[in-house]
């Protein structure tokens, strides 16, 4: 019998959870699920006799270790900074590990130790990060091995709400970790344009931004996503004149969301004093207006548009205009803003999110310009079971059988899933699940 330890069981976290528990009584596992809140555990396992719940808080050592220690390989869901926490136990222990985030520092930093150990720490395996890195290495190494030149690349990936749940001008809902919402383009981004290094700040990211065109969609915006620049190598494609790594959203998402750092209310390195204070209060301190009576347009006139446009009904509609009392406390503006959009953007229990990725590839074969567009278009059946968890926790789960099963070659060290004896077997059990891409060529 093998042991399998799942970290987290939030929104994500459904079908991840019922694939390894489907597969259970044929393989004869044992699901272990932790989390810090039981009934999440609860309502994923679903009284599963191969599920066995472990509440516990995961930065606690005495609580995590027993646990990854009985396990044979572990899958995280975890937020991004407590990987770290289970990748040292994974060394200690000697076992595998699966992640859905990006690799960061610390993990990177331990790539030697873990290919001495002869383990496999896989990260950026769900959906972008994961689904993105093995398609496009499936269509660049089937380029590569017909001497085609590629010369531009570009990606882009997006968790929106699907059409017939959008009731909102942000047409947006939140069908993932909403705190990432409000940190997302953080860090500013950096990509390449015509052989040229560009870089964006956070408070430019959100400003003019361009349009694809998806079929049955229409235009949908993008914003650059973090660093595409370290993906050149990996992807091996260092002579590349062009490559994009890109975030997509409805294009008045986009404007609201860069009139609100405008106004800095995306900021967790504030602090304010929420007694006695209302929406519009609050608005009227971050943007210094002193009369509330003209609070409209002087927020207007500092964003430099119209008092009747876009950006302003996008703010109206959240209330930031209103008398609505704050919850006394002490909270950062982004920490407001987030209690905020958590009841604003919530999607209902029959409601459907939808997952949309795209990549563009242009290349030279024989003296000819080629164009791939390869796209995906996922829905989901309602708020649980959501296109976000399908394809964030699908390729998790399935890399997890093949390499309980002995089915996929283990390379030892830190990786993300772009090399071909990980991609094909799951991208092939992928598409018996419904996801699969549409390829058009001009």
């Amino acid at each position: 019998m093998h042991t399998i330890l799942v970290a987290g069981a939030g929104k994500s976290s459904t079908y991840l959870i019922q694939y390894l528990l489907s597969h259970a009584a044929q393989n004869k596992w044992k699901v272990i699920v932790a989390d810090g809140d039981a009934n999440a555990i609860a309502e994923k396992t679903e009284n599963s006799p191969f599920a066995e719940a472990a509440p516990i808080d995961i930065t606690n050592a005495d609580q995590r270790e027993p646990l990854v220690k009985r396990a044979d390989i572990v899958v995280s869901l975890m937020p991004p900074t407590l990987h770290i926490h289970l990748a040292k136990d994974c060394l200690k222990y000697k076992k595998n590990l699966i992640t859905s985030s990006y690799i960061s520092d610390e993990m990177k930093a331990m790539d030697e130790d873990v290919k001495n150990a002869g383990l496999m720490f896989m990260c950026e395996m769900g959906l972008d990060p994961g689904i993105d890195h093995m398609t496009a290495s499936k269509i660049i190494h089937s380029i590569h091995r017909v001497a085609g030149s590629i010369y531009s690349f570009k990606s882009y990936c997006g968790g929106l709400i699907a059409p017939e749940s959008d009731n909102n001008p942000w047409h947006y809902k939140f069908s993932w970790n909403p705190r990432n919402i409000i940190t997302a383009g953080l860090g500013g981004a950096k990509y390449l344009q015509n052989g040229k290094v560009v870089e964006v700040t956070y408070e430019k990211i959100f400003e003019n931004n361009k349009k694809i065109k998806v079929d049955g969609l229409g235009s949908l915006a993008y914003y650059p996503n973090r660093d595409s620049l370290k993906y050149l190598d990996i992807y091996d494609m260092p002579d590349i004149k062009t490559f994009l790594r890109a975030t997509l959203r409805y294009p008045s998402f986009c404007q609201g969301w860069d009139a609100l750092i405008q106004l800095d209310m995306t900021t967790m390195e504030d602090s304010f004093d929420k007694k006695g204070q209302t929406l519009a209060s609050w608005l009227m301190a971050k943007s210094g207006c002193t009369d509330k009576n003209k609070l409209k347009q002087h927020v207007a006139d500092k964003l430099h548009v119209d008092i009747d446009s876009t950006q302003m009904e996008l703010l109206g509609w959240l209330g930031l205009f209103e008398e609505y009392p704050l919850m006394p406390g002490t909270a950062s503006s982004g920490e407001i803003l987030l209690d905020l959009l958590l009841n604003k953007w919530e999607m209902a229990s029959a409601e459907k999110d939808m997952v949309v990725m795209q990549h563009e590839i242009e290349y030279m074969h024989k003296g000819r310009k080629t164009k791939l567009t390869s796209t995906m278009v996922i829905k989901g059946e309602n708020r649980d079971k959501s296109a976000m968890a399908k394809t964030v926790g699908l390729p998790m789960g399935i890399l997890a059988r093949l390499v309980l099963n002995k089915k996929v070659a283990l390379q030892p060290g830190v990786h993300i899933p772009n090399m071909q004896a990980v991609y094909r077997p799951v991208l092939a059990e992928l598409e018996d699940h419904g996801i699969e891409f549409i390829d058009e060529i001009a």
